[in-house]
């Protein structure tokens, strides 16, 4: 593949700086119009990535000299598995193409199929030459994500495989915050004298799974409190029908209860849930329970869940902050950013 354009080689051809030839392309700062025509006709000359589907300067410009750049072409959304309306996903997605649409773009979604992974093909929808950048929900493949990456296209990740950090992916990457809530939850409960804690999840589903069972180790030994090894259940299938099941089988490996279950997720809450009750054990008097998300689910169960809120709104617009400043300058350095969670005390720990 070609390499690509960049401001900086724009910046060359021309003999300006690159904050001049950033400034036109961006439409910020001071500019004279002459000057800005001058940068535009070049970037559209030289087949710079934002405008390669423009015939000529004017395309950009348009008839009345308009005030931003017209860009064209499709953000595609990868993603390896569905995403319901209770998935965080759903809503970041929803605010993420309203910005990205303000400017000009498309988004196509494309899902990956376990054939694709295997076979390190895409799907049919996707089209290479008309793709300006792509956001990856839920693909936790290192393999199929390295592939991505090695288009030459920007790419930003919601959250990542857990392979990424031994190998870092060149992408930008977008997480929340996974252990502040957990945090204030170990400390609050060590406080209350609750010390027997335990983890539900499979740490290596993903960087999220991964990070928020690292804080609650990190929280218990920062408390004092013993991590007591049998009440991590940590080699349980992450997600599927088939979860109960071996919840069950995990449950029933154990000869006693801890006080406070900490869950990767809401949806695993849930399934515990279940579990307990076919088990006869009473939430929240027999054992305590937190997830991670604050799904729709989580306010409206019985008892209701203490978990953690993502805001979907405002990752889905760092989202689109992150990919299009990506494609706009593909020279910057990646980039790893956290969105703010917030910690919300329900019925679950008898709250």
């Amino acid at each position: 593949m070609a390499n690509k354009v960049t401001i900086q080689d724009i910046a060359d051809a021309l003999g300006v700086s690159r904050n001049t030839v950033s400034k036109a392309i961006n439409n910020t700062g001071i500019l004279a119009d002459s000057t800005r025509e001058k940068v535009l006709a070049k970037a559209v000359e030289m087949g710079y990535k934002q405008f390669s589907y423009a015939n000529s300067v004017s395309d950009i410009l348009g008839s009345n000299n308009a005030s931003k750049p017209v860009v064209s072409g499709e953000i595609a959304l990868f993603t390896g598995n569905f995403l319901g309306n209770s998935h965080f996903a759903s809503t970041m997605l929803d605010k993420f193409q309203n910005e990205i649409t303000k400017l000009g773009y498309s988004m196509t979604m494309h899902r990956i199929t376990p054939d694709n992974i295997g076979n390190g093909t895409f799907p049919a929808s996707f089209d290479e030459s008309r793709t300006q950048g792509i956001i990856c929900v839920e693909m936790f493949n290192q393999g199929y994500c390295e592939l991505l990456c090695d288009l030459g296209i920007p790419v930003l990740f919601a959250d990542a495989p857990v392979g990424s950090y031994s190998k870092q992916l060149p992408a930008d990457i977008l997480l929340m915050d996974n252990s502040t809530g957990i945090f204030t939850l170990i400390s609050e409960m060590a406080r209350r004298g609750v010390k027997k804690i335990g983890f539900v999840g499979q740490p290596d589903h993903c960087r999220s799974f991964f990070e928020r069972y690292m804080a609650f180790r990190n929280a218990m030994f920062l408390n004092n409190l013993p991590i007591i090894e049998k009440f991590c259940l940590t080699n349980v299938h992450p997600h599927g029908g088939e979860y109960v099941s071996y919840l069950s089988d995990a449950l029933e490996t154990l000869d006693e209860m801890p006080e406070l279950f900490i869950c990767a997720n809401d949806f695993i809450a849930l399934d515990f849930i279940t579990c307990l009750r076919k088990f006869r054990i009473n939430c929240p008097d027999d054992v305590m329970l937190c997830g991670f998300d604050d799904s729709a689910e989580s306010k409206v169960m019985t008892p209701s869940l203490t978990t953690c809120h993502i805001h979907s709104q405002i990752m889905g617009g760092t989202a689109a902050n992150l990919l299009l400043s990506r494609i706009e300058q593909p020279d910057l350095n990646y980039r790893t950013v956290y969105t703010e969670t917030n910690l919300i005390l329900r019925e679950s720990t008898k709250d």
